[in-house]
C-alpha cells in the first residue's frame, strides 16, 4: 500500500484531551499514514506541537513517547494542582459525589472572582510540564510538519492562528487559556484566551498552506446529547460544547458547499482549478465521551486517563478499519447530514444528491 498523507485537526476539551492522545497513538502505529498538517487548539495545540516535537527527537515512536510523557507528568503535577479530590472514586464509598462537590465549589470559586483576584501569580501548572516536554525553538526551526495553533483576540474577538515559526510556549499557553482561570496572555501587545472559542480547531490553513486534500478531524466535545442538562454545571458544560463545535460547524459548512459546487458541476471550467474539493474525515466523541461529566475535564488521575486513551486508541481503529482506503479518494465525514442539519428535517430531505460520497 503506498503512503498515504492526512491533516490533523485537534479539538481542545481539557483533560478529554487524553483521547486524542489515544487516536494519535494508534495513528502512529500506521507505517503508511503520514501526517502533513496539524491544527490544533487548547488540548489539541498541546497534543499538536507534542506530535511534531516527539516526531522531530524519534519519528513515530518519538512521537508515542513525546504523547505518553506528557500526560503521566499532567498525572503526576494534578495531584497538586488537579481541583478533584485523588480520590479512586470506584473504591471509595461516596468517592463520586466528593468530587461532584469538589468540582461545583471550584466551579463557583472561579465564576466569583476572576484570575485577576484569586490567581494574582496567574500560576499555571501546564506551563512548566509543556516546557519541559517541548523544545520549542528547535521545533519552530526545523520542525518537519506544518503546526497551526488557534487562540482567540481578546479585543478584536477574532482567532489568530500562529504558524510554526511563530511557535512558542506563549502560543500553546494562549491557545489553552481559560479566562475563568488564567490571566490572558499576551503576545507582541495583543492579549488571547482560549481559541476554542473562535476556531477549535481552525481548519482554513490547511487549505491555503498544505498540499494534502484529507482532514482528519479528532473530537473531544459531542456534537449531539440524548439528554437535557438539568443542573447548572451541566447546562454550562452543554453551552460550551456548543460554542466551542459553531466555528467547526462554519468551516465545514463552506467546505460542503464548495465540495457540492465542484461535484454537481456548478463551476465554469475556466474556475474548477481554483478551488479545492477537500476530505474530510473525523473520529467522533458523541458515542464515545457522552458519558462523561463537566468535572472530569479536569480529573487528570493516571487511571482516567489511560482510560480516555484507550477509548481513543479502539476509535482510531474502528476508523481506520473501516476507512482506511478511503483516504485520498473520498469523504467519509457526512457533512450535509451529520454536521450541518437535522436529516428529515422540513424543507431538507437528505437526499443521495445531498451527500458527500
Amino acid at each position: 500500500m503506498t503512503t498515504k498523507t492526512v491533516n490533523l485537526a485537534l479539538q481542545g476539551g481539557g483533560a478529554h484531551g487524553a483521547f486524542t492522545w489515544g487516536v494519535l497513538d494508534r495513528l502512529l502505529d500506521e507505517e503508511k499514514l503520514a501526517f502533513e498538517g496539524l491544527s490544533g487548539t487548547s488540548a489539541g495545540a498541546v497534543n499538536a506541537v507534542l506530535l511534531a516535537h516527539g516526531w522531530l527527537e524519534g519519528g513515530r515512536s518519538g512521537a508515542q513517547r513525546a504523547l505518553a510523557d506528557f500526560w503521566q507528568s499532567s498525572s503526576q503535577a494534578g495531584t497538586v494542582w488537579s481541583p478533584l479530590p485523588t480520590l479512586p472514586q470506584a473504591l471509595v464509598p461516596g468517592g463520586e459525589m466528593i468530587a461532584a462537590a469538589s468540582y461545583r465549589a471550584f466551579d463557583a470559586l472561579s465564576r466569583t472572582f476572576s484570575p485577576y483576584e484569586f490567581n494574582w501569580f496567574n500560576l499555571n501548572p501546564l506551563r512548566d510540564i509543556v516546557a519541559q516536554c517541548v523544545d520549542f525553538d528547535r521545533l519552530s526551526r526545523h520542525g518537519e510538519m506544518k503546526l497551526f495553533i488557534s487562540a482567540t483576540n481578546v479585543r478584536s474577538g477574532r482567532v489568530r492562528v500562529f504558524d510554526t515559526e511563530e511557535l512558542s510556549l506563549d502560543v500553546v499557553m494562549a491557545s489553552a487559556c481559560l479566562p475563568f482561570l488564567f490571566k490572558a496572555v499576551e503576545i507582541d501587545g495583543e492579549h488571547f484566551w482560549d481559541g476554542g472559542y473562535m476556531g477549535n480547531p481552525s481548519l482554513f490553513p490547511f487549505f491555503y498552506q498544505c498540499d494534502s486534500r484529507d482532514v482528519l478531524i479528532v473530537h473531544i466535545n459531542p456534537m449531539e446529547r440524548d439528554e437535557v442538562p438539568m443542573s447548572a454545571p451541566d447546562i454550562m458544560n452543554r453551552i460550551n460544547e456548543i460554542s466551542f463545535n459553531s466555528s467547526l460547524i462554519a468551516e465545514l459548512r463552506s467546505i460542503n458547499f464548495v465540495s457540492r459546487m465542484i461535484e454537481e458541476g456548478w463551476l465554469k471550467d475556466s474556475h474548477k482549478d481554483r478551488l479545492r474539493n477537500v476530505l474530510v474525515h473525523s473520529v467522533g466523541a458523541d458515542d464515545v465521551l457522552s458519558d462523561l461529566s463537566v468535572a472530569t475535564k479536569f480529573d487528570v488521575s493516571w487511571n482516567f486517563l489511560t482510560d480516555l486513551r484507550d477509548r481513543g486508541r479502539q476509535a482510531a481503529d474502528d476508523w481506520l478499519s473501516e476507512n482506511r482506503e478511503a483516504i485520498g479518494v473520498r469523504s467519509t465525514a457526512d457533512l450535509a447530514n451529520r454536521y450541518l442539519r437535522l436529516p428529515g428535517a422540513p424543507g431538507t430531505p437528505a437526499v443521495d444528491g445531498d451527500r458527500m460520497r
